[in-house]
């Protein structure tokens, strides 16, 4: 069903070690395994009359953890690489981002500062196709705080998993590192 996709191109990505990189990757691929499991187990409970249990409904509530697992680690990795440029002030991200945040300057600030609350989870830079609007905001445990109908652009990981072996408790150095790894093309290819 789901394939987990190679981000092997990353390895030797400037301040992130290959041994951190690997883990992720990893842990990764076990989020497209469970999906996959999880979407067989009901499949087949469809099949043999075992929906309305409380196994069956626990396994929805699953595979929402394990499908947006999946989904926001590939946005995460999809949205960094190794030879970054700044944004394009002139582009039509840029241009959406002043138009929502003020400034480039205040889009930084805020995803820095969000990515650096207390906690675990995402940051995600969301576009709200209805309103025209960008929003920084924060999800935690992947499936808590998705803006419904709203696209991810731009996907930072902020669990321990993702910084702790290279930074120890220095968050705010790996969202440094993070910022200067970013592929805005990517990104704003994802504004549509």
């Amino acid at each position: 069903m789901y394939k987990a996709k190679k981000y092997d191109d990353l390895l030797g990505l400037d301040g992130f070690s290959n041994g951190l990189l690997k883990d992720h990757f990893t842990l990764y691929e076990g989020y497209v395994a469970n999906t996959n499991k999880i979407a067989d187990i009901l499949a087949d409970k469809m099949k043999s009359g075992g929906v309305g249990t409380s196994e069956y409904s626990e396994l929805k509530r699953r595979f929402g953890w394990e499908f947006n697992g999946m989904r926001l680690h590939e946005y995460y990795f999809d949205n960094l690489t190794k030879s970054a440029t700044p944004l394009d002030p002139q582009s039509k991200l840029a241009k959406k981002i002043i138009e929502s945040f003020d400034s480039l300057e205040q889009f930084e600030q805020d995803l820095k500062s969000t990515g650096a609350m207390r906690g675990i989870g995402w940051v995600v830079l969301a576009y709200d196709k209805d309103a025209g609007k960008l929003f920084n905001t924060w999800i935690s445990e992947h499936d808590g705080g998705h803006l419904a109908g709203a696209t991810p652009l731009l996907v930072m990981d902020v669990f321990e998993h993702a910084f702790i072996a290279d930074y120890g408790l220095k968050r705010v150095e790996y969202i440094e590192n993070f910022w200067n790894a970013i592929a805005w093309r990517k990104v704003e290819a994802r504004l549509k």
